[in-house]
């Protein structure tokens, strides 16, 4: 954690996960479904590009779990995008290892890329 937080001092997190450029850190708290998280300071993430089960809806279990298990409890990346109509940020998080997590959970089959907005994510397009 030490070596983490002397990288993230420097500045130079975000080159070491191969971030993009926009992209900034923040801590996670929770992650109430497979697509929406909240960070240690209260604001209330929507992951970009990416549509998962609801709650009580088959798979969902496994999408939140996938979620929490990459960016629950962590410091990440984050590359804001905007706000959807529930105040939500819309953006990409980035696990420790650099991981685009939406990304990966559309590898998994565990979201779908929500095409609507896939114009957001280089990855989705």
């Amino acid at each position: 954690m030490k070596v983490f937080r002397s990288l993230l001092g420097a500045g130079l997190l975000a080159g070491a996960l191969s971030l993009p450029a926009e992209a900034a850190i923040v801590s996670i708290r929770s992650c109430y479904d497979g697509d929406t998280c909240r960070t240690t300071t209260g604001e209330r993430i929507r992951l970009a590009c990416i549509d998962t089960p609801e709650v009580g809806q088959a798979g969902a279990s496994s999408a939140t779990n996938t979620t929490r298990s990459l960016v629950q409890g962590k410091t990440v990346g984050i590359r804001r995008i905007t706000r959807d109509r529930y105040g939500r940020t819309v953006a990409e998080l980035y696990a420790p290892d650099g991981t685009n997590v939406g990304e990966q959970l559309v590898a998994e089959g565990k979201a779908r890329i929500y095409r609507r907005y896939a114009y957001q994510c280089p990855w989705a397009r």
